[in-house]
């Protein structure tokens, strides 16, 4: 399968997988940005995409980047459908103490190409049964 790629801006660099077992390639700012402590920006990439029908791209958080300077995607996984033809952009918050800054070129997030199920959507009066039924958050136990 192959997803169409288009540079919005000459000088931007298009994505790669690292390595051959990676499943996400990297997203790069194509400005410089501050992010204060404690605030959320929405940084550019420079890229669209074209995705085929039943795909999403994910934005997903680069791991080294939360855990050196806590910066992470504020809306993750950020969903880029297949009908999306602008430039992709990615929500990004500073949980960390200081200012971070983000420089043209620096890599910001991670996507992974997902196939997903387009269902129908059927109003009922009421639903099956389970053992579990409504109870949520903790409701299974500790352990």
């Amino acid at each position: 399968m192959e997803i169409r790629i288009k540079k919005l801006y000459p000088d931007v660099e298009i994505p790669k997988y690292q390595t051959s077992g990676a499943v996400g390639f990297d997203l790069r700012a194509v400005e410089n940005v501050s992010i204060p402590s404690g605030e959320t920006r929405l940084v550019g990439t420079g890229l669209a995409v074209e995705l085929p029908h039943g795909y999403e791209l994910q934005i997903r958080p680069r791991s080294g980047l939360a855990l050196k300077h806590s910066i992470t995607v504020l809306n993750s996984p950020g969903t880029v459908d297949s009908d999306y033809r602008g430039e992709i952009k990615v929500l990004l918050i500073n949980h960390g103490k200081s200012d971070f800054q983000i420089s043209k070129g620096d890599r910001i997030a991670q996507a992974v190409v997902n196939r997903v199920e387009i269902v129908d959507i059927v109003e009922v009066e009421e639903l099956s049964e389970t053992q579990r039924g409504d109870k949520g958050f903790g409701s299974t136990g500790r352990k």
